[in-house]
């Protein structure tokens, strides 16, 4: 039988103490113990069913880690309060002051800065790659690389990762292929594909209501053990624990994903083909002109589609500014950062999600002035948002109105 991670995500069954169809939230930073060396167990992590203090773990959070490790097809899964929040303990779980990371060169400006400006501080050094190269990857590996860093589709530039061929490079040096999945969730499952961690920002798709910050790290059992490890897990001993009430919202937005991503994808698909055929530089992995649309092609769950992820450029900051501006006046969407909520929103990625990179590595990168990045929403009639966004493009002279 394929794997459809929605249908594990269905078949998960968790009820309330009362016997409730959502499961009770658990608002209690702290649990009782009936005996002194329950709780020493407890502390040494060998009393299963017990809780001892929210930062560790509580109901809430491992309920919505059981959910998303079974999407992602992982022995297990430790939640966070953002997507950073779950990046940056993974990588230093994996990597000691000496230590070495092969990273894509495109990938978030958060964990861009994270690599470059804050693990370079403790000794973590990081060499940044065209991960669509694979010699320029495998070139780049050396004796203290520990972790080969990679984005499914790239922000901004929605590159596309050739997982397979990445994770057995990384076999064949013994290192840890860790994927950021964020933009395509259902779509694709990197571990099935041969990763071995994959981290999701739950800010985005995932939750899909904008209302809640989160993050998640699917691996092994025994990875997340050592992230959770009280006396050396980067996860327990920096405290990036998401809320109780925070996991049980992303748990019942969850159930929905395989709805929403199937629009999503629908709705980028219908915007990407139309603006493509009217002439503009669209980038949507869905289209046969995208570079990677064949390797695309082969790794997702067809089912849900090319994401809702894709680029226009217009030329220059300030039409890019301009037509941002003029589609929020009408109501197309939202100039605004993040992406998967229900409204499309849009944003220039060089003076915002990509900002912390350096401008002269942002133009080696292709990353351009009149770049803009759209999360395509789900919106009910596609060909009305298509004709209103036409006209707004028209209006500024993005797009001729001869031919249109």
């Amino acid at each position: 039988m394929t794997f459809n991670p929605a249908d594990d995500i269905q078949d998960l069954q968790y009820f309330g103490e009362f016997g409730g169809v959502n499961p009770s939230i658990s608002d209690s930073s702290t649990y009782t113990f009936l005996s002194a060396k329950t709780m020493f167990d407890t502390f040494e992590g060998n009393a299963d069913g017990c809780y001892l203090y929210s930062r560790h773990s509580s109901p809430s959070n491992l309920y919505l880690g059981q959910a998303l490790a079974a999407m992602e097809g992982t022995e297990a899964a430790n939640v966070a309060a953002s997507g950073m929040g779950a990046i940056t303990p993974t990588l230093l779980q994996l990597c000691d002051s000496g230590d070495h990371i092969v990273s894509s060169r495109t990938i978030y400006g958060g964990t861009y800065a994270f690599l470059k400006n804050f693990a370079s501080r403790l000794g973590i050094k990081t060499s940044f790659v065209d991960i669509t190269k694979m010699d320029k990857v495998e070139a780049a590996i050396t004796a203290k690389t520990k972790v080969l860093y990679c984005e499914t589709v790239s922000n901004p530039l929605l590159e596309i990762a050739d997982i397979y061929n990445l994770a057995k490079i990384a076999k064949k040096h013994n290192i840890k292929l860790v994927v950021d999945n964020t933009f395509s969730p259902l779509s694709v499952s990197p571990i099935k594909l041969g990763a071995d961690i994959v981290i999701h920002s739950l800010t985005k798709y995932i939750n899909g209501s904008s209302d809640t910050l989160g993050g998640v790290t699917c691996a092994s059992r025994e990875f997340i053990d050592s992230l959770k490890n009280v006396n050396n897990g980067a996860s327990m001993l920096l405290g990036p624990t998401m809320d109780s009430l925070r996991s049980a919202s992303v748990m019942k937005n969850l159930r929905t994903l395989h709805i929403r991503m199937k629009q999503h994808s629908q709705n980028a698909m219908y915007l990407a083909t139309h603006f493509e055929k009217d002439g503009l530089k669209v980038v949507y992995p869905g289209l046969k002109s995208h570079s990677g649309h064949k390797l695309y092609t082969s790794m997702i769950n067809p089912e849900y589609g090319f994401g809702g992820m894709m680029t226009i450029d217009v030329g220059t900051l300030e039409k890019a500014n301009e037509l941002m501006e003029l589609m929020q006046s009408q109501k197309l969407g939202y100039l605004a950062v993040s992406l998967g909520f229900y409204k499309t929103l849009f944003s220039a990625p060089g003076t915002s999600t990509s900002s912390e990179i350096p401008l002269e590595e942002q133009i080696s990168m292709g990353i351009t002035d009149g770049l803009i990045r759209f999360s395509i929403g789900l919106d009910n009639n596609i060909e009305r948002t298509y004709q209103i966004m036409k006209q707004c493009m028209i209006d500024l002279g993005v797009l001729e109105k001869v031919g249109c």
